[in-house]
């Protein structure tokens, strides 16, 4: 970790000073926004084509869910061939993905399920090259400004998820849903270009390892050192108990604020605002007050602010609400990844990447499929809150039996 004297400790725009890692993180946020107008578009049509919550849910994680089985594949071959290449051609493939979706909407309304399988094919080729795109940050930057160009780069995610709703709203305004999938589909060639403009270091030497058993080392690492295991878990209780709050914002805004498409884009770059206001600020915080006080902060206030985003009666009391939300969640997520990334050897880093990234992938998905499920049984505020309690009191066991100390070990120094 960067100390407070450090680069990266000084200057949280340092990271973009490098030609490389500007270039990458450029091309990734005009694709995220695209990805984000993707993901508004799809919700909305979904919801106002079905009404339930479910399928929101549905929709809004079918992307997510092939990274808990294919996301470790990805991870071993991330650590084994050329992680350029490996990503251009990910992105060349979900660019056809979007582009077909596109082509769908444009013939008519497309089914909830079929929007749902195109969006899960997107998230196999997603899952594949996600790893990678991880892996590479310490090959863009030097060491001292790996943590920036992490906050950097949940910045520009999170941007995309404040320009891209307003640009799908503008899309499906004047075009309809068929507009707003096939910009999304445009935006990959800013990633794409970017990634054939510069140069990465070639993979290490084959190692004759089988596949199962690349996967298997990593796996290894991450089960013995206590900040790793720790950081996941942890990740993978908040995805599954507090995250679902992100798939289920078109319900929220459609179904019980009854703000329409206007009240879910609000919702959806509120939450995007925070987090990027977060993302920002999270190395001065982590300086001034310590990186295991503030992890420790954001999650006892997570769920708290979740139960008066959930209690939220207007949508002009729902947005700030949700914007602290987004603030907390990225705080968590940077937080949770910094201590993997800089306890994780660089051999190992693509695998133990993907590990996190399968429990985020894994949980999320489980989460907003049943919490919108329940919502239409017993109401969206009432599972919100109900699952917020859940999470408090687990958090309250976890600390009186001392498992959060593990948060403040030693990072791996390689």
């Amino acid at each position: 970790m960067a100390n407070r004297s450090s680069p990266g400790a000084r200057g949280g725009l340092a990271p973009l000073r490098h030609r490389s890692f500007a270039l990458v993180w450029g091309g990734a946020l005009v694709s995220n926004i695209g990805n984000w107008m993707e993901t508004v578009a799809a919700g909305i049509l979904v919801t106002e084509t079905t009404g339930q919550a479910g399928w929101t849910g549905l929709i809004a994680v079918a992307g997510f869910l092939p990274a808990s089985i294919i996301g470790p594949f990805g991870g071993a071959l991330a650590d084994r061939i050329e992680r350029r290449r490996l990503l251009v051609g990910t992105n060349a493939g979900a660019m056809l993905l979007a582009s077909l979706l596109a082509l769908v909407a444009a013939h008519g309304t497309p089914a909830p399920g079929t929007i749902a399988l195109i969006l899960f094919a997107n998230g196999c080729v997603s899952a594949v090259g996600f790893p990678a795109y991880q892996a590479i940050l310490p090959d863009l930057v030097p060491k001292e400004e790996l943590l920036g160009a992490i906050a950097l780069s949940a910045a520009q995610w999170n941007l995309g998820r404040v320009i891209g709703p307003a640009v799908a709203g503008a899309a499906i305004l004047l075009g309809g849903f068929a507009t707003a999938f096939a910009v999304n589909a445009l935006t990959f060639l800013a990633v794409i270009g970017a990634l054939l403009a510069i140069r990465l270091p070639p993979p290490p030497p084959a190692t004759g390892m089988s596949m199962l058993r690349r996967i298997g080392e990593g796996a290894r690492f991450a089960r013995r050192d206590p900040g790793v295991r720790l950081a996941i878990g942890t990740l993978a209780l908040f995805s599954l108990l507090a995250g679902p709050f992100i798939a289920l914002v078109a319900a929220m805004g459609i179904n019980v604020l009854h703000a329409g498409t206007g009240g879910t884009t609000a919702l959806v770059t509120g939450q995007g605002i925070g987090a990027v206001a977060m993302a920002f600020s999270l190395s001065t915080l982590a300086a001034r007050f310590g990186r295991q006080r503030l992890l420790a902060a954001t999650c006892a206030l997570l769920p708290a602010t979740l139960i008066l985003y959930a209690c939220a009666p207007r949508i002009w009391l729902a947005v700030p609400a949700i914007v602290a939300l987004g603030a907390l969640y990225m705080s968590l997520l940077s937080g949770l990844s910094t201590i993997v990334q800089v306890r994780t050897p660089q051999a190992l880093r693509g695998r133990v990447l993907s590990l996190q990234a399968a429990a985020l992938s894994t949980m999320y998905p489980l989460g907003a499929v049943g919490q919108g499920a329940l919502a239409d049984r017993s109401g969206l505020r009432a599972t919100t809150i109900g699952c917020a309690l859940l999470l408090a009191l687990i958090l309250v066991i976890a600390r009186a039996r001392g498992l959060h100390r593990g948060m403040g070990a030693e990072p791996f120094h390689p």
